[in-house]
């Protein structure tokens, strides 16, 4: 299952940085009990619980490019890894390991926020430029992975579990709203969830942290322009071969 965390703080210390990520991982040690791999620096902590699927001996996160300036951690799995890897080695990038996380670096590397669109599969993940000091999340089209973030103008935390959030000290207040939409629907849409201050990325969004700010935007929305000009005899026909 796999589980991300990190955070955004200018004023934390680098030992308590690394003591909050080491924290925000171990709640989540649940989705991912083969390994941990953290990462602190800049004011920025990057945290990783792996259930080791692909590439096993070389996926340890986070993952970086050949400059060792972009970072990554990511839960999920990307299908057209194999096929993205041959198209950025044909763009002169080069891969150090066999896993799918490091096809997502490149693709930033040579695309940059479009990276997304040319991924196929089921994700979230978070990648911090250095040079840049900019941070780009993202989750997948249909929001099969979560990610939850928590943003107060100063700090910017997230993971793929709230309770992850909760060990930054968050205020543990009730969204009276969200509240409202839980009793009515059974379930709490995006992008609220019951904590006051706490929002799901939604599904085929952006999260952008830059100079200070943070924004979302979505990069992918699916169409429901008619497509089949088939007659309804021909429809039926080809629906029921199809199933």
């Amino acid at each position: 299952m796999c589980g991300i965390a990190g955070f955004i703080d200018r004023e934390r210390s680098s030992d308590s940085a690394e003591q909050l990520i080491e924290g925000m991982c171990k709640a989540i040690r649940h989705r991912g009990p083969d390994d941990q791999g953290v990462w602190v620096g800049d004011g920025v902590a990057l945290g990783m619980r792996r259930l080791a699927i692909i590439d096993l001996a070389g996926g340890h996160q986070p993952i970086f490019n050949e400059e060792q300036n972009i970072l990554i951690v990511f839960n999920g799995e990307i299908y057209n890894y194999r096929e993205l890897r041959q198209q950025l080695q044909q763009c002169g990038h080069v891969f150090q390991t066999t896993s799918d996380t490091e096809a997502i670096v490149h693709a930033y590397e040579e695309y940059g926020d479009d990276c997304v669109k040319h991924l196929r599969g089921m994700f979230t993940f978070a990648i911090w430029d250095r040079k840049r000091r900019r941070l780009l999340a993202a989750r997948d089209r249909f929001g099969k992975k979560p990610l939850n973030y928590y943003w107060d103008g100063q700090r910017l935390i997230f993971g793929s579990e709230i309770k992850s959030l909760l060990e930054a000290g968050i205020p543990r207040e009730v969204n009276h709203f969200a509240l409202d939409e839980y009793l009515a629907y059974l379930c709490v849409p995006a992008p609220n969830t019951l904590f006051k201050g706490v929002f799901k990325l939604p599904a085929a969004h952006i999260l952008i942290y830059e100079d200070g700010h943070i924004s979302t935007k979505r990069y992918w929305e699916l169409s429901f322009a008619p497509s089949c000009q088939d007659d309804e005899a021909t429809a039926i026909e080809r629906s029921q071969a199809l199933l």
